[in-house]
Parts: structure tokens; C-alpha cells; sequence
């Protein structure tokens, strides 16, 4: 007799759309979608466009480079910017960034001034307004949707994304044939001012801190440090790479596979980027039910492998719709593993670092892409797109038994709820904001037994006390006392130690707790602070 494991029933909170009840959210996720189909429409007008002003495809290949370039350049930046800035104004004001460029693109097509170069220049300008979009928009979801239904919520963010890839084309391809190019960018520059009012109407409340906004490069600094302090964000930026590398091989060559591979038009293009879409969709409503039956450590690689053989499945397909159906799974698959390494960016990063965090992750998942298609694309130059997509399945396949050890879920980093910390400082005078650097000292009396327990957990409080934004951190032990222990930690300032404050979580709270289960001594580990002094030159 064979026993199936038991499954709970999903809540109201787990129900994929249960989300889209939220107001906010439903105003903010359709001003996102309508934003994303402005993107595909924008990058289809364009290249269409560029055959009209030059026929050489190196050009029409680099409106891809030139509308995806900008996340590179400036995705850390666009996540510093996203977290010390209020975000709603800046969200705000991409949208009207957007819809500038449009204008311009529209004003200059109906001119017939518009050429090849400045084309490129223009799509460029437009790429910045969308990777100065992203984080923000990253970082904003788990504020205004609880934690049960973040995965519900992001996984309808993927639906937005491949929602916008069918619809985008397909309206951007109807308006070229029936109109003209300049209708297009027309259409975007009014549905972005429309998102503009969508986000205007958003009653944003923000946080208002009495220490003054955090320093641009500071900010930069603590993000990436914030990032390569903890173990989650690694293991999800290196699994998120290697899989957008694999899955680049499919994505990047289907134009090819539509045109060489089934001797296709416009059209199969078309079909097989609306299956891989459609797929997405269908899979993203089965989320929540998946999730109970696999935890992220499991759906990762099981959907990673399984999209690497839909994408071989494509390629040796002997007939489009068959081919069709393997795009659908391909898509399906593409979802899973994506949106589970989303959620899983999502959870490690708390709110005050999150559009850094997620900033990061964008360029971890772009350069993959990039890097994945420059390779398969050289590969196919030097032998078939069939070889190069199975070539680019293995590669995952075999990453993914390679990296299995790498865990996105479970540990000590998943609650990031701000709470209050035990050890506020009490100065006896006004110290200047901007004086520093500032150093902390905690000396513990550690039992002989318990030494080498306590350094791993001071190894822990190490990566907490980096993502907090210490510049440096170091233990040290006492040459004449057995068990005596201090622990040094650095700010630049004043203002950032305290920022420290407003930066504790959960997570550090019982990591402090552990430490001082350690400590001997009849009171709590003695805390000095120090500022660095600075000296008057005399006459």
C-alpha cells in the first residue's frame, strides 16, 4: 500500500492571485506590467526601425546591446539611489524618464530626423530609465505585501513579464503594419505619464530618520558589502548566474532556431516567444502549489534540469508544434527557477539594503544572460544552433550537481524583522555626525571549554556586523589572560554606527544571544566606543 505525503490545503494568503486583493499592490503590479510592455514594444519599434535607417545587422543587433547596457553600468548605482531616496519619487521619476524619451523618439520619427546613431543613443537613454526601474520596484513589493504572500506576489511580477512579451510585440507589430513606427513610441510615451499617474495616486508613507541621508559611495560600498557578507545572497547570485547562462542558449538564439532551424518568418518568432511566455504564465499559477510540495533548495535544480531538456526538446523538435509544446514547458520551467531565486534574493535582504541587494541580483542575472549569449551565439557561428542549445544544456545540467550544496533556503538569514537592540548608545556629550572613525569594543570572558565554540559564532557575528556596514572587524585574544576575548569593529562615522541601530534585525538579535550565552562573567560583555580624535595644528 502505497502512502502519499500529505499536503495541506493552500490559504487565502497562498492563492496565486490572492495578491491583486491588496490594492496597493494590484495599482502599483499593473502600473509594472504596463511598463514592461512599453519596454517590448519600445525594443521591437526600434529594431524595426533600424532596418528602415541602416540594413546592416551588426546595427540592428546593437539595439539589444544599447536597451540592455544601461542595467550594467548602472545597477549598483540605481539600487544606492532606490534605498537613500524616497521611493515613490523615484519611482516616479523613471516612469517620466521614460515617457521624455518616447516623446523625443516620437517628435523625431514624425520629423524624419531621426537616424541610425542617434537611434542607438536614444534606446540607450531609454535602457537607463528601465534599469534605474528595476530595484526600486524590487524593493517596494515586500513593503506592501506580507510575507505569506511575497512568493504569490513575485511570481505575479513574472507574470507581468511574460504577459508584457506576448502583448508588447504583438501590439508594437500590429501598430507598425497598421500606422507606423512613430505610433509606437506615441503609445509608450502616454501609457508611461498613465503610470506616472498609477504611481502618483500611491499613498507612500516613508521612514523619517533624524541622521542624514547616507553617503552615494557609502551606500555603493555597504551594498556590495552587504552582499559578499552573507552566504544566501552568494549561493543565489552564483546559481542565478549559471542558470541564466544556461538558459540564455534558448532565449538568445530563437530568432535563429525560428528563421534557420524551421525555415520560419516573423511569424514563428511570434508562436514560439508566445509558447515560452504562455508556459510561464500557466506554471506561475501553480506556484503555490508547488511550494508545498518542494522547498526552494528543491525546485531550483529539479526546474533547472527540466527546462535544459525542454530546451533540447525544442532544437529536435521534427515539427513547429511540437516544437511550440516543448516552449510552453521550456517557459514553465524558466519561471519556476527563476521566480524561487527571486524570493529566495528577496528574504535575505532586508528592507533598508534591499534595492542594492536586488540591484546586485539584476546584474548577476544579466551578465549571465550576456555572457551565456555571447558564448552559445559564437559557438553556433562555428558549428549549428541544434548544437549549441544541447551544449548549453549540459552546461546547466552539470552545474546545477555542482552547485546542489549551495542552499537558498533554511538557516539563520531568512527572518530580517527589524527589532530593537539591547546596546544603544548613551554619549555624555553632542558628537558630530560626520566625526569618525568610530571604533566598538566588546570584551568577553569565555570559558576554556567553550573558546572554539564561541569563535564560530563569532566568525557568524563577523558577516552580521559587515552587512550592518562596519568597515573592518576583528577579534582578538588576551596574551595574559586564558578565555579573555575582545572584539573590534569599525564605522566611518558616527551617523553610520547609529544607521546601525535602524539596521538590526531578528537574525542579529539571536546571533547576540548566542554570544553572550558564552560570556562568564557576572555582568554583560563591557561595551566601549570610541571616535578618532583630530588634531589642531599649533602655531
Amino acid at each position: 500500500m502505497s502512502s502519499k505525503p500529505f499536503i495541506s490545503p493552500l490559504t487565502k494568503e497562498e492563492i496565486w492571485w490572492a495578491p491583486l486583493k491588496n490594492r496597493v499592490f494590484s495599482m502599483l503590479w499593473l502600473a509594472w506590467m504596463t511598463s514592461n510592455i512599453c519596454m517590448w514594444m519600445n525594443d521591437v519599434a526600434a529594431s524595426w526601425m533600424m532596418t528602415d535607417l541602416d540594413a546592416s545587422p551588426t546595427l540592428i543587433a546593437l539595439i539589444q546591446t544599447a536597451s540592455n547596457l544601461p542595467v550594467f553600468l548602472l545597477g549598483l548605482p540605481s539600487g544606492a539611489f532606490a534605498d537613500i531616496l524616497n521611493r515613490k519619487k523615484y519611482f516616479m521619476a523613471t516612469q517620466i524618464w521614460i515617457a521624455l524619451n518616447a516623446a523625443v523618439l516620437c517628435f523625431m520619427t514624425f520629423t524624419n530626423s531621426l537616424n541610425a546613431p542617434l537611434l542607438l543613443f536614444l534606446t540607450f537613454t531609454n535602457g537607463i530609465g528601465l534599469a534605474m526601474r528595476w530595484p526600486v520596484f524590487a524593493a517596494i513589493v515586500p513593503d506592501i505585501v506580507n510575507r505569506e504572500q511575497l512568493p504569490s506576489a513575485l511570481a505575479l511580477n513574472g507574470v507581468a513579464m511574460n504577459a508584457s512579451r506576448i502583448i508588447g510585440p504583438l501590439v508594437a507589430g500590429a501598430l507598425i503594419a497598421s500606422a507606423g513606427t512613430e505610433y509606437v513610441f506615441a503609445l509608450n510615451m502616454v501609457l508611461s505619464l498613465g503610470c506616472t499617474v498609477l504611481i502618483w495616486r500611491w499613498k507612500y508613507t516613508s521612514t523619517v530618520s533624524p541622521l542624514p541621508g547616507e553617503r552615494f559611495l557609502g551606500a555603493i560600498r555597504v551594498g556590495i558589502q552587504y552582499v559578499k557578507s552573507s552566504a544566501r545572497m552568494r549561493a543565489v547570485l552564483l546559481r542565478v548566474f549559471i542558470f541564466f547562462v544556461q538558459s540564455s542558449a534558448l532565449m538568445a538564439l530563437l530568432p535563429v532556431i525560428a528563421k534557420d532551424h524551421f525555415n520560419g518568418d516573423a511569424k514563428t518568432f511570434t508562436i514560439l516567444l508566445s509558447c515560452l511566455g504562455f508556459g510561464a504564465i500557466v506554471a506561475a499559477s501553480q506556484l503555490p502549489r508547488l511550494r508545498h510540495r518542494f522547498d526552494r533548495n528543491q525546485l531550483v535544480p529539479i526546474s533547472q534540469i527540466l527546462q535544459a531538456f525542454a530546451s533540447i526538446g525544442v532544437v529536435l523538435a521534427p515539427s513547429l508544434w511540437l516544437a511550440a509544446i516543448m516552449m510552453m514547458l521550456s517557459g514553465g520551467f524558466w519561471i519556476l527557477t527563476a521566480n524561487s531565486l527571486s524570493i529566495s534574493a528577496q528574504l535575505a535582504l532586508p528592507s533598508w539594503i534591499r534595492a542594492r541587494g536586488m540591484s546586485i541580483f539584476q546584474m548577476s542575472l544579466m551578465g549571465g544572460s550576456a555572457i551565456g549569449a555571447g558564448i552559445w551565439g559564437k559557438l553556433t557561428t562555428h558549428s549549428s544552433v541544434t548544437f549549441s542549445v544541447i551544449c548549453g544544456s549540459i552546461f546547466g545540467i552539470i552545474a546545477v550537481m555542482l552547485t546542489k550544496h549551495l542552499k537558498i533556503e533554511g538557516g539563520t538569514e531568512e527572518d530580517m524583522t527589524p527589532v530593537c537592540p539591547i546596546e544603544h548608545p548613551i554619549p555624555d556629550r553632542d558628537i558630530d555626525h560626520e566625526a569618525g572613525p568610530v571604533m566598538i569594543s566588546l570584551e568577553y570572558k569565555i570559558g576554556s571549554e567553550n573558546i572554539v565554540a564561541f569563535k564560530e559564532v563569532m566568525q557568524r557575528s563577523r558577516d552580521a556586523r559587515l552587512r550592518q556596514g562596519a568597515m573592518s572587524w576583528s577579534l582578538f585574544e588576551d596574551a595574559e589572560k586564558v578565555g579573555m576575548m575582545v572584539e573590534n569593529f569599525v564605522f566611518e562615522t558616527w551617523a553610520d554606527y547609529l544607521r546601525r541601530f535602524d539596521r538590526f534585525t531578528t537574525n542579529d538579535l539571536n546571533l547576540q544571544e548566542e554570544r553572550y550565552q558564552y560570556h562568564v562573567g557576572t555582568r554583560p560583555p563591557k561595551i566601549t566606543r570610541r571616535v578618532a580624535t583630530s588634531f589642531s595644528e599649533s602655531n
